[in-house]
């Protein structure tokens, strides 16, 4: 026989006793979906997602207060956030007295078999259920489709780049996915290709001509160029090699317009979370900075893919075509060039278009704040942007060594922004208990 240890609060003034969860979250409040269910009759005080209570290893728990309107005091203190749990810690609830004591119980149990189960020879039979809810499945299986889609498309150069950017803007996308750790059923997932769509038909439009299907320039990117690049100083052609000269171009030519554009599919899916049933708005609208994070950086993903394999790529390829009279080289050329572009928007359009879809999620969360929120996230997102798309001619053309060097650092700073918003907004989050990224980096 062996000890073991069970944990549970236990009221104050009731003999009501509640386990608290050896292995995951346990979250209080008056929601169904509390593992600690409160009576809103008698503790109308507790928010529906009142406080969390976490193991942070054996025998080490934290408690964590979610953003509750009446706030929870731990001893007598007011929490902030989160902190260490102890056995015989006093939890005071908001204000209609819901008071426990955070309490342990040794009891004896078996020492466990030195034997083998089946279930351990063949894991898929105890795990197989929950492959699909944990992440592994869905990204192994887009790996695959993507390999084997790509040996199919040998020797057709223009869907072998189709496939390699997208499976790229996918894998770039899912860093931010794995970051940010909001979990939502498997079956909603595709939602999130929805933005990047949006924006792509915002951007180029499909036609027949000629009997052959093409596409051609939007009449929303038409409208844009107009606005910002004919009306407003933004004409990156006239601006010469002067860095302050192109940082203002290319602030209204690229970054003001740019972000808009990309931001248009987080503020529609925000609109749309405003007419839909409370489930279906926590599940597809935007209601919290996660939501535009993620929302935002699929919207980039749809930009960079339209902008890589429609402008630089073509470009590069046509340029070495006229300089060698070698087609192969030109295509080899231009996936150098699609790897680096797609992949790095983590530290480019990603990168802005999350750190503004923060602050689109923050004005859901906040709504009477927009008039700061909205203006600052805006600003600061065209800002890297137009940063990031003036710092070579710092250096100047011919110095390479100082560009790379240049773009590092700004690289770096914008993904550092991203970050640094992520994390912010998953100690903001409604639904942070059950983050599935909180115990990989906090």
């Amino acid at each position: 026989m062996s000890n073991a240890s069970s944990f549970y609060l236990r009221a104050v003034n009731s003999a009501q006793v509640y386990p608290v969860l050896s292995e995951s979250v346990t979250v209080i409040g008056r929601e169904r979906d509390c593992q600690v269910i409160l009576d809103s009759k008698v503790y109308s005080g507790v928010s529906r997602h009142h406080a969390s209570i976490r193991p942070v290893s054996p025998g080490r728990w934290e408690i964590c207060d979610l953003g509750s309107s009446n706030g929870t005091l731990v001893n007598g203190r007011k929490l902030q956030g989160c902190q260490p749990l102890q056995v015989g810690d006093r939890l005071v609830l908001g204000n209609q007295n819901a008071e426990f004591i955070f309490s342990q119980e040794v009891q004896d149990q078996p020492v466990p078999s030195t034997g083998i189960s089946i279930t351990q020879l063949v894991p898929i039979l105890s795990t197989g259920k929950q492959l699909g809810s944990k992440g592994f499945l869905v990204p192994g299986i887009l790996t695959v489709a993507a390999v084997v889609s790509m040996f199919g498309s040998i020797g057709n150069f223009g869907l072998f780049r189709l496939l390699l950017g997208t499976y790229l803007g996918l894998a770039g996308f899912g860093v931010v996915y794995f970051l940010c750790g909001k979990a939502r059923p498997w079956w909603l997932t595709p939602i999130l290709a929805v933005p990047a769509i949006l924006t792509c038909l915002a951007l180029v439009v499909p036609v027949v001509q000629g009997g052959r299907l093409t596409v051609v320039q939007s009449p929303i990117l038409s409208l844009f160029f107009h606005i910002f690049r004919d009306q407003l100083p933004g004409n990156i052609d006239r601006a010469g090699n002067n860095f302050f000269a192109q940082l203002i171009a290319h602030f209204f030519g690229a970054g003001l317009m740019e972000e808009l554009l990309k931001a248009l599919p987080v503020f529609l899916f925000y609109g749309i979370g405003l007419i839909l049933p409370r489930w279906w708005r926590t599940q597809i609208g935007v209601n919290e900075p996660l939501d535009g994070i993620l929302f935002g950086a699929s919207s980039a993903v749809g930009f960079t893919l339209i902008e890589t394999l429609g402008q630089y790529v073509p470009n590069i390829i046509q340029d070495i075509i006229r300089e060698t009279g070698q087609e192969g080289v030109g295509e080899i050329i231009g996936v150098q060039l699609l790897i680096p572009r797609v992949l790095g928007s983590v530290a480019g359009h990603i990168a802005y278009s999350g750190y503004f879809g923060y602050f689109i999620g923050l004005f859901a969360l906040k709504p009477k704040t927009w008039w700061l929120t909205l203006p600052v996230g805006y600003l600061t997102a065209s800002a890297l942007h137009a940063f990031w798309n003036a710092s070579p001619s710092i250096a100047g053309k011919n110095d390479l060594n100082t560009i790379y060097v240049v773009l590092t650092i700004v690289g770096v700073i914008s993904y550092v922004f991203l970050v640094a918003a992520i994390l912010k907004a998953r100690v903001m989050s409604p639904t942070r208990s059950q983050n599935f990224s909180t115990r990989l980096i906090e």
